[in-house]
């Protein structure tokens, strides 16, 4: 090639890559038009998906993704309605990736999916009181048959006392604690679950759970988490584990492995509900205990709706007062007599109480 064409080919090639779009000026080129978003959503509306194009570029077409799902896609920046009654609720990070005169780049927005649910505030009978292990840091409670399993933590009060963690077997109505296994001192037991005849205990920062004997106690095996979490509350459906962390997350978890299957997002109408802890699966919804709420909500595992609030904060009242006494944790259903049995952290008492709307 002679030297003026390969000067003219180095230069046309110059002008071809100035004529493109900096990475830097790509960003400004396009956004999601926020004219009709909102920044929640309910499961029965749709989500309109459209490009503001500020500088008129002449666009081939958009892909959009939720939560790095491709969910659709537009020719010429057509609008979208996408219905958002299969996504789950909490935060939908919208991504939208634009092809326009031979490139392509990308923006990002992002609008959160609540429930439309109106719970009903249920109301409660105490049936029976019954006395407690006061030294008991209740984070589990179940029934295996007409025995209590319960796993206590290593949480301190005013004075400082801390005891050592432990699963436990006792008698509901006595409060005699007959059989128990200890954690190591420095471990913090969490949330716990009987299942095919195993006890599943969590812990809370040692990111692993512990399987035991349910006849025995003996610790079977040691499962540790799908991820780097904190262990607090615990429940199954018969066949899958359901773990909460403190987050706004149930996740569904394989018993045999500890590894994630799913996840749900608890959400009211107005808001999502973090710290959900102790958990107790009765005939196919999820009571779990909020933290430091004395209150209990009763969640749709099939989506995270919150159908109903039971508030319980009257029973604190009922028990010794002393300096350790802590906050309400510890639901255990007894389906002999449809009734509920529910404590505290360092409580005296254990109370047996018939839910009602």
């Amino acid at each position: 090639m002679k030297k003026h064409n390969l000067l003219a080919f180095i230069l046309l090639g110059a002008v071809v890559v100035s004529c493109g779009d900096s990475e830097e000026d790509k960003k400004n080129l396009f956004s999601i038009d926020a004219t009709n978003l909102k920044q929640q959503y309910q499961p029965q509306e749709t989500l309109p998906l459209q490009l503001t194009n500020a500088k008129n570029k002449e666009i081939d077409s958009v892909i959009y993704y939720i939560n790095d799902k491709k969910i659709a896609s537009s020719v010429a920046n057509k609008k979208i309605d996408f219905p958002l009654n299969a996504q789950k609720f909490g935060y939908q990070n919208i991504k939208a990736l634009v092809y326009y005169n031979g490139e392509n780049t990308e923006t990002t927005g992002r609008v959160e999916l609540m429930s439309n649910v109106d719970p009903k505030i249920l109301k409660y009978d105490i049936v029976n009181t019954y006395p407690h292990d006061i030294t008991a840091y209740t984070q589990g409670l179940e029934f295996l048959r007409d025995t209590l399993i319960e796993s206590t933590g290593s949480g301190a009060g005013r004075t400082g006392k801390r005891a050592v963690s432990d699963i436990r077997k006792s008698n509901a109505k006595t409060g005699e604690v007959y059989k128990r296994t200890q954690l190591d001192a420095e471990n913090f037991g969490e949330g716990a679950t009987v299942l095919n005849n195993k006890i599943y205990q969590l812990t809370y920062k040692r990111n692993e759970a512990y399987v035991y004997d349910a006849n025995t106690l003996a610790k079977i095996k040691t499962l540790p988490y799908f991820k780097q979490t904190e262990g607090w509350g615990l429940t199954n459906d018969g066949k899958n584990l359901y773990m909460t962390d403190g987050s706004e997350k149930i996740y569904i978890l394989d018993p045999e492995t500890f590894k994630e299957i799913d996840y749900l997002n608890v959400y009211t109408k107005g808001s999502k509900i973090t710290d959900v802890n102790e958990l107790e699966w009765v005939d196919g919804k999820i009571y779990g205990n909020v933290y430091q709420k004395s209150a209990i909500a009763i969640i749709d595992p099939k989506n995270g709706a919150v159908e109903g609030i039971l508030d319980l904060s009257a029973l604190k009242s009922k028990v010794t007062q002393h300096e350790d006494l802590d906050v309400l944790n510890g639901i255990a259903y007894n389906p002999k007599t449809k009734t509920f049995f529910v404590t505290g952290k360092n409580w005296d008492k254990m109370f047996e109480i018939r839910i009602k709307e």
